[in-house]
């Protein structure tokens, strides 16, 4: 049964580039096989550009930009708002393709449908909001003030864990401001990107404003980052990979945005009740089976409910289903690919030689080689990997704390900034964690913590610049100030 076969819509299914409103072929021959993560079965192929097929898409990109910018706010509102009614209306397909290439069990791509979804939306509306101001004048006869322009063609680089909510949250907001946009999807999960492109051009996007290209990442971003028209560039991806593309947007000058690794604490206060913020502690731990940017990596429980704590969190855990994401009631499907388990298990192996307690995690039960079984490790210290890594895998690990400053202190204690979580019911202490904390967003007794209204973004190595929220627009904007003179008024009097 073809991939295609599986959908109710087969046209969402493209094994093709899209650049100037065209399905474009490669024309070197060469291309990528697409795998589905839980069988192992090729879903597809994609084409690999050439260098001159990229300059391409820059040049329908520039051509298209002048038009998409003269449009009126609300004329582009009303064509983004089309691209959301079919969003919502194909969300079933889309999520279905996304956990064929992914692996995400169906209901979570469902949600990430509605989610990729609602930012569409939201930035379609902010755009319309894109004020300047008018500044109080120190000049005789002058008036001063601001406007806010597009940047220009913006490149989007994005991840294979969130493949179509992380194109929607960057391309929504630099198409609202008047720009264009070039996509590289992740060689993994390119179907979902492409599904984008064929509901965009249904939703009378014209041309060359929403493109997305296919070929080798490290070819694909050096042409994008070393060519000038690009005026930005934003990207999510692991921090060693931002580091080399914020190098190489530095001879353009580019506006650049990156969201980058993480590494979140969950603190949780002797005050709370062991079961309950266990509970929450596995979900926050094991969403999109750990491959999330937000994933609880350091729990941090206070000594005197450490014990408890640990219980409930086995218990929780062990009730999870781990299978292939298309089936009923799976809880965890399988990680993107092989090396992803290899790095997962070492990242276990290191911290038992180290001196950890492996309390749960049988990888015999794996039901596939892309699998991974969810681990829960005990008397995790600062000297092993997962203290210190992204592990991007279902492996909790659990440490005791003695009191506040300690805990800020140990969950300070990485190069990572992007989120952390507190469990607490203390006003007092919640302040003084939140406000210690050096992350760029902090959930308190709360799970989920995303959204459209949300300037999602972190500090230190994790990132530059915010997506969502009124700040999120901002990344594709230039702020142009003007003075106009009075006539005859040059003698300044």
């Amino acid at each position: 049964m073809t991939l295609s076969s599986k959908l109710s819509d087969p046209r969402l299914f493209r094994q093709y580039a899209y650049v100037d409103g065209k399905w474009t072929h490669g024309e070197g021959g060469r291309e990528e096989a697409v795998f589905d993560p839980a069988t192992g079965e090729a879903l597809g192929h994609i084409p690999w550009l050439e260098a001159h097929q990229i300059t391409a898409a820059v040049d329908a990109a520039e051509a298209a930009f002048v038009h998409w910018r003269a449009l009126r706010a609300d004329e582009r509102c009303e064509r983004l708002l089309a691209w959301y009614d079919l969003l919502q209306a194909h969300r079933e397909d889309l999520a279905t393709l996304m956990t064929l290439e992914q692996g995400k069990p169906l209901p979570d791509a469902r949600g990430e449908v509605e989610y990729g979804a609602s930012f569409v939306r939201w930035f379609a509306e902010e755009g319309k909001r894109t004020f300047g101001e008018t500044i109080p004048s120190h000049i005789p006869n002058a008036a001063l003030g601001t406007i806010k322009e597009p940047v220009g063609i913006a490149a989007l680089i994005t991840p294979w864990n969130f493949p179509l909510a992380m194109i929607t949250r960057k391309a929504a907001a630099a198409m609202a401001a008047g720009c264009t946009v070039i996509v590289k999807p992740a060689g993994e999960t390119p179907f979902s990107a492409l599904a984008l492109a064929e509901l965009a051009e249904r939703a009378g996007i014209p041309a060359g404003v929403f493109n997305v290209v296919l070929g080798e990442p490290a070819e694909v971003s050096k042409i994008l980052c070393a060519e000038d028209r690009v005026k930005a560039l934003s990207f999510t991806g692991s921090t060693r990979v931002g580091r080399l593309l914020l190098e190489q947007c530095a001879n353009t000058v580019k506006r650049v945005s990156l969201e980058l690794g993480g590494n979140a604490p969950f603190i949780v206060g002797p005050d709370m009740d062991p079961r309950e913020a266990a509970f929450a502690a596995v979900a926050a731990k094991f969403q999109t089976a750990g491959q999330d940017c937000l994933a609880a990596d350091r729990i941090l429980v206070h000594e005197s409910i450490h014990d408890e704590f640990v219980e409930h969190f086995a218990e929780r855990m062990a009730a999870l289903t781990v299978g292939n994401g298309l089936e009923s009631e799976i809880d965890l499907g399988p990680l993107i690919h092989r090396q992803a388990v290899e790095k997962a298990a070492a990242i276990v192996d290191d911290a038992i030689s180290k001196g950890a307690t492996l309390v749960a995690g049988d990888q015999s039960q794996a039901p596939g080689e892309n699998f991974f079984m969810p681990v829960l490790l005990t008397d995790v210290t600062h000297d092993m990997k997962i203290w210190h890594e992204e592990s991007f895998a279902p492996v909790a690990g659990i440490t005791a704390y003695a009191d506040d400053d300690q805990v800020i202190e140990m969950a300070n204690d990485t190069e990572y900034g992007l989120a952390a979580y507190i469990y607490t019911h203390d006003i007092r202490r919640i302040w003084k964690i939140m406000r210690a904390l050096e992350f760029g967003m902090v959930s308190v007794n709360s799970v989920k913590m995303t959204g459209p209204p949300v300037p999602f973004g972190g500090v230190k190595h994790s990132g530059l610049g915010r997506e969502g929220g009124v700040t999120g627009i901002d990344e594709y904007l230039e702020t142009k100030y003007y003075c106009l003179g009075a006539l005859g008024s040059v003698s300044g009097s």
